[in-house]
């Protein structure tokens, strides 16, 4: 399990990193996965940069937390 915590904790940071970058550069279009989010999403919509941090700091959670019960 904590294999997988990790897997989709590292996926989450990739791509609320991506989606700050996104945001406030306008690259990775493509690696913008969380933009459906903040588009279709009406409250998350002028909040995309603080949706997309929100995202990366959960991603890095779960990390910690996979890493913290493989010992």
């Amino acid at each position: 399990m904590s294999k997988a915590l990790e897997w989709v904790g590292g996926a989450l940071l990739v791509l609320g990193v991506c989606g700050v970058i996104r945001e406030l550069t306008g690259w990775f279009p493509v690696m913008g996965a969380t933009r459906f989010l903040t588009e279709n999403v009406e409250f998350f919509g002028e909040r995309a940069v603080f949706t997309n941090v929100v995202i990366a700091v959960l991603g890095f959670a779960l990390v910690m937390t996979g890493e913290r019960l493989r010992r």
